[in-house]
């Protein structure tokens, strides 16, 4: 099911850069950038969960994941906000 998700998550990404490009609005590298690691986290997490592991190990290690991903994002706004000041 999650791989139909990255799929059409994909095709979405290109077809918004079609539509961006037709309408010669400038598209920020970022943006991009931002996009392309949310589908290739949701396609990793796809893969990761149709593994032959037991579905306990599956959900502990997806919350740990999470938890660490979570303090990264905190950690770098946080940088980010007292380098503005």
């Amino acid at each position: 099911m999650l791989v139909a998700v990255v799929i059409i998550a994909s095709l979405l990404l290109v077809a918004w850069l079609i539509i961006q490009t037709v309408k010669q609005r400038p598209i920020k590298p970022s943006t991009v950038c931002y996009i392309l690691a949310y589908i290739t986290g949701v396609f990793t997490l796809a893969f990761f969960l149709s593994m032959e592991l037991p579905q306990i190990f599956k959900i502990l290690v997806s919350i740990c994941l999470g938890a660490v991903l979570l303090i990264i994002a905190a950690f770098s706004q946080r940088r980010r906000l007292e380098g503005k000041q």
